[in-house]
C-alpha cells in the first residue's frame, strides 16, 4: 500500500500535539499567545503546502512571523495616525 501524505493542516495539528507538554508548562497568558501563533500557522497552511522541501516547522515559523509583522505594521500605522492627530490638535 502507498503512504498517505498528510495535508499541511494535519501537519500543524500534529506539531501542536508535539508541543502539548511545553504548552501545559506555560502560564495561562503565554498558552493563549502560543495558541495564537499556531493559529497564524494555520492561516498560511495552503501556501505552506507548496514547500515540500522545507521542514514543516520552518514554514510554520515563517507563517507566524508574517502574521506578527502584519500586526506590527498595523500598530505602527495606528500610532502614526494618533501622532498626526495629536500634532494637529496640539
Amino acid at each position: 500500500m502507498g503512504r498517505t501524505v498528510l495535508s499541511f493542516t494535519q501537519v500543524i495539528i500534529r506539531e501542536e500535539e508535539e508541543w502539548r507538554k511545553f504548552r501545559r508548562a506555560l502560564r495561562k497568558e503565554d498558552r493563549e499567545i502560543l495558541d495564537r501563533l499556531f493559529s497564524y500557522a494555520r492561516i498560511h497552511a495552503a501556501e505552506s503546502s507548496y514547500l515540500g522541501r522545507v521542514a514543516p516547522f520552518d514554514a510554520m515559523l515563517v507563517s507566524m512571523l508574517l502574521e506578527q509583522e502584519k500586526r506590527i505594521d498595523e500598530l505602527e500605522r495606528r500610532i502614526e495616525e494618533l501622532e498626526e492627530k495629536r500634532g494637529r490638535s496640539g
